[in-house]
C-alpha cells in the first residue's frame, strides 16, 4: 500500500513540475530548462525523506514556491532554480559551496541570501524580529529577487497554514500583514498582496473574515448581473468605435472590504464599491495614452464621473511602476462603481510587478521609481543610528502610504509619502537644502514647515546660511531621510553646544577659585546626578546650570566633614569614570508625552512588558482602561499594530528639562532709528531661543512692543532679557504673565 503511496506521489510531483515549465511568464531556453530540471532533482533528492505538518511529501512546498516565483512574480530560470532550493542548504546536509559547483555563484547567492533569512531563531521579541526584517533587507543590495522569493515561500506558507496550532497562525498572520503584505505592495505585486492580507485576516481575525466571506457567496449572483448590466453598455460603446479589449468584472478583496468597513464605521451592506470593472486594451506604445482618455469619454458618456475619484496613474506613474486610469462613476441603482483602464502593458506591470516593469524598461538613464526607492532604501538600511525596531516602523510607512505629485518651481515633478510636509520636500530635494530651510511658499503663499502636502502643490523653499534644524523639526517630518539626518545634525549641534559649555563652566569655576579638572568633572556630573560629562557641558552651555547651583558645590567641596565622607565613598564614584567621559548626551527621561502635540494625557504602564522611563514605547486606545503603554518590542506589539492601527497612538519619554515654553515680553522705550533691526538681532544671535510672533508699533516718539519667544529654561530667558536691556533707547523690559 505505501509503494503505491510514494508512486502515486511522484507522479504528482513530476505532474507540478511539468506544470512548472509551462506557467514559466518567461519564454525558457533549453538552458534554462536544463538548469531548472537539475534544480529539482537535487532539491527531490535531499528531501526526499522529510514531510510536512500534514504528512505531504515536503518536496511539494518548493515547487509550489518556484510555481508562483515562475508565474505569479514571473522571474527567470535562475530565481527558478533558486526557489527549488530554497531549504535545501537549511534543512539537508548541502553547503552553499556544493551548490556554486552544482550549479554557477548567482544561484548560490540566491540560495545564501534565503538561508541567511530562515536562520533566525521562530520564537523572538520585536526588536529581534525587526532586527531580522532589516537583515532580510540588506540582501536588496546583492539581489531583490532573495526578497521577491522569500514573499513567495511566506504566500505558500500562509497557504498551507491551517496544520499549524492556533497560537503560531495568529503570529504568522500577524507578521505577515506587518511586513511581508506592504512588502509586496510596495513591489508591485498586487495580486500577492491581496492574497497575503486575505490570509492575514483569515487567521487574526477569523470570525470577520468569515461574515465577509459568507455574504460575498450570498450577493455573488446579485453582484454579477450588476457588473453584467454595465459590461454590456460599455461592450456595445467599445465595438461601435471598433476598440481591442476586453472586461473584467471581480469583487474587491476581502481584506480591502475589511479596511473601508473599518475606516468608515459602517457594516458590510453599506460598503458600495465593493468591486471594480477593469478595461484591458491593446495598443502600440504611442498611442497608449491617446486611448486610456477616449476609453474614458466612453465611459463617462454613459455613467457620470466624480471628478475628486479621477486618478490619473499613466500622466505620473506610482513609484512602484504601477500606470491605470482610475475613474469612479456613478451606476445603475445610484451605486458607485470603479472602472480601471489599463493597456496589456500595464496590466501585466500591475499584476507582475518587477518582473514586467524591467521587461517593458527601454534602458534609459533615468531611475525608475522602483530603482529610486531601492536606493533611498539602501540609505536607510547603512544609517547606523536607527535602531531596528524604529528602521522598520519607518520603512512600513514608506511601505504602505500612498504617494502624491508635486512640482518644484521649475515645474518638475517630485514623488513623496501620502502625509509628507514642506520640510519632507526640502529634504528630498538634497540634504543640505533641508538643513538651511528658512522657510516654504506652497502655490506662492508662506505655509509652515510642517504644512502637509498635496497632490498638485508647487513648493518653494526659502534657505538662509544660518539655519539650523531644531529638535521641533523631527515632528514637522514624516519621511525616514529627513528624520535620520535631522538627528545627525541635532547630534553635531549639541557637540559644539557641549563644547562651549565646557569653556563657560571653566570661567565660572575660575571665579570660585575652582580649576577645571578631571576630578572636578566627575564631582560636578555626580553633585548634579548626571551620568556623562557631556551631559553637563551642555547643561551649562544652554543655561540650564545656574551660578547659585555652582556656588552651592564650591560650598559643599569646601566643606571638609562632608570632604571626609567623600574620600570614603571615593572608590565606588571612581569606578564610574569611565561612564562619566563617553561621549554621549544622556536624557533624564521623567515625562511621557502623546501625539505628534506631545499632549501630557492620563494613561497607564501594561503589565506585559512592563516600560520604564526611557524606553521606545507607544500608546494603545483601550475600550475600558484608558491609554496603555507599550514598549515598542513589546511580545504583543506586532500584533496589537497589525490589527489594531487606528487604536496606536505615538508615545514618547522627554527630558522635561529639555522641554520649550513659550513666554510673552513686553518691550517699550524710545522710538530710534533701525531699533527694530537691533532687537530682532539681539534675539536671534542668543542661542536656543526662537521668535514665535513679533508686534512692534511707535507713536509719538514712544515704541511699544510685545514679543513671543521659545525657551527652553527661565535661565536662558533671564539671560535675553539682561541682553534686550542693552540695547540703546529700550527703557523697559518685562514679561507678561497670560496665554
Amino acid at each position: 500500500m505505501l509503494e503505491i503511496d510514494f508512486e502515486k506521489e511522484n507522479k504528482a510531483i513530476l505532474q507540478e513540475y511539468k506544470e512548472l515549465l509551462r506557467i514559466s511568464y518567461q519564454t525558457l531556453s533549453p538552458e534554462d530548462k536544463k538548469l531548472i530540471r537539475k534544480a529539482f532533482d537535487v532539491a527531490m533528492d535531499a528531501h526526499k525523506d522529510q514531510r510536512r505538518k500534514s504528512g505531504e511529501a515536503y518536496f511539494f512546498h518548493p515547487i509550489a514556491v518556484a510555481k508562483i516565483v515562475a508565474s505569479e512574480i514571473g522571474l527567470g530560470a535562475t530565481a527558478i532554480a533558486a526557489a527549488l532550493l530554497h531549504d535545501v542548504v537549511e534543512d539537508t546536509p548541502i553547503t552553499i559551496e556544493d551548490i556554486e559547483k552544482m550549479f554557477n555563484p548567482k544561484v548560490a547567492q540566491l540560495v545564501e541570501g534565503l538561508t541567511k533569512i530562515s536562520k533566525v531563531q521562530k520564537e523572538m521579541n520585536v526588536s529581534m524580529q525587526a532586527e531580522n526584517f532589516r537583515k532580510m533587507l540588506l540582501t536588496l543590495h546583492d539581489d531583490v529577487r532573495v526578497i521577491l522569493i522569500k514573499i513567495a515561500d511566506r504566500l505558500h506558507n500562509m497557504q498551507t497554514l491551517d496544520t499549524m496550532e492556533d497560537f503560531k497562525q495568529v503570529k504568522i498572520a500577524s507578521e505577515t500583514l506587518y511586513i511581508y503584505a506592504p512588502l509586496a505592495h510596495r513591489l508591485g505585486l498586487y495580486k500577492i498582496k491581496n492574497k497575503l492580507e486575505d490570509l492575514g485576516l483569515k487567521y487574526t481575525e477569523p470570525e470577520i473574515y468569515n461574515d465577509i466571506v459568507s455574504k460575498l457567496k450570498e450577493t455573488k449572483e446579485e453582484q454579477d448581473a450588476y457588473i453584467k448590466d454595465i459590461s454590456d453598455v460599455l461592450k456595445k460603446a467599445l465595438d461601435d468605435e471598433k476598440m481591442d479589449y476586453i472586461i473584467k468584472g471581480r469583487p474587491k478583496s476581502i481584506y480591502s472590504i475589511y479596511r473601508k468597513m473599518k475606516a468608515q464605521g459602517v457594516g458590510f451592506d453599506e460598503v458600495y464599491d465593493k468591486f471594480a470593472l477593469r478595461i484591458v486594451y491593446k495598443s502600440s506604445p504611442h498611442e497608449e495614452k491617446f486611448l486610456a482618455w477616449k476609453i474614458y469619454s466612453i465611459v463617462t458618456d454613459h455613467y457620470r464621473p466624480s471628478p475628486s475619484r479621477l486618478r490619473d496613474w499613466i500622466s505620473s506613474p506610482k513609484t512602484t511602476g504601477y500606470e491605470a486610469l482610475h475613474i469612479t462613476v456613478m451606476g445603475p441603482k445610484g451605486r458607485w462603481v470603479e472602472v480601471q483602464v489599463r493597456s496589456e502593458r500595464m496590466d501585466e506591470i500591475a499584476e507582475k510587478g518587477y518582473a514586467a516593469h524591467y521587461k517593458y524598461k527601454q534602458g534609459g538613464s533615468e531611475d525608475s521609481g522602483l530603482d529610486a526607492w531601492l536606493n533611498l532604501l539602501k540609505e536607510a538600511l547603512e544609517n547606523p543610528e536607527m535602531n531596528a525596531v524604529d528602521f522598520v516602523e519607518d520603512f512600513k510607512m514608506n511601505l504602505y502610504s500612498k504617494e502624491i505629485f508635486v512640482f518644484t518651481p521649475k515645474g518638475e515633478i517630485k514623488s513623496l509619502p501620502k502625509g509628507a510636509t514642506s520640510l519632507d520636500f526640502a529634504f528630498s530635494i538634497h540634504s543640505e537644502v533641508g538643513i538651511r530651510t528658512r522657510g516654504t511658499r506652497v502655490n506662492g503663499k508662506l505655509v509652515p514647515l510642517n504644512h502637509e502636502l498635496k497632490s498638485g502643490d508647487q513648493i518653494e523653499i526659502i534657505t538662509s546660511q544660518y539655519q539650523k534644524p531644531t529638535i521641533n523639526w523631527l515632528d514637522y517630518v514624516t519621511t525616514s531621510r529627513a528624520k535620520n539626518k535631522i538627528k545627525n545634525v541635532l547630534n553635531e549641534n549639541t557637540k559644539k553646544i557641549a563644547e562651549e559649555g565646557k569653556e563657560i563652566l571653566t570661567r565660572k569655576l575660575k571665579h570660585l577659585k575652582i580649576t577645571l579638572s578631571e576630578s572636578v568633572v566627575n564631582e560636578l556630573v555626580n553633585f548634579f546626578k548626571l551620568k556623562t560629562s557631556l551631559d553637563l557641558f551642555y547643561r551649562v552651555g544652554i543655561g540650564a546650570i545656574e551660578n547659585q547651583q555652582l556656588k552651592d558645590y564650591a560650598a559643599q567641596k569646601s566643606n571638609t566633614f562632608i570632604n571626609f565622607f567623600k574620600s570614603k565613598i571615593k572608590r565606588s564614584a571612581s569606578t564610574a569614570n569611565e561612564d562619566i567621559h563617553k561621549q554621549v548626551l544622556n536624557n533624564n527621561y521623567d515625562m511621557l508625552v502623546f501625539g505628534a502635540d506631545q499632549d501630557k494625557l492620563d494613561y497607564k504602564l501594561s503589565s506585559c512588558c512592563n516600560p520604564i522611563p526611557g524606553d521606545e514605547v507607544f500608546g494603545f486606545i483601550t475600550i475600558n482602561e484608558g491609554i496603555k503603554v507599550h514598549k515598542k518590542d513589546c511580545p504583543n506589539a506586532i500584533s496589537l499594530q497589525s490589527n489594531y492601527a487606528y487604536r496606536i497612538i505615538m508615545a514618547k519619554w522627554i527630558d522635561s528639562s529639555q522641554q520649550e515654553f513659550k513666554a510673552i515680553l513686553h518691550i517699550t522705550g524710545m522710538d530710534t532709528m533701525g531699533l527694530t533691526n537691533k532687537l530682532t538681532k539681539v534675539i536671534s544671535d542668543n542661542m536656543n531661543v526662537n521668535i514665535q510672533s513679533i508686534s512692534l508699533s511707535g507713536d509719538a516718539g514712544i515704541f511699544n512692543g510685545q514679543i513671543a519667544v521659545i525657551v527652553q529654561n527661565n535661565t536662558i530667558l533671564k539671560r535675553l532679557m539682561d541682553n534686550i536691556k542693552k540695547i540703546d533707547g529700550i527703557e523697559k523690559v518685562t514679561r507678561e504673565y497670560k496665554n
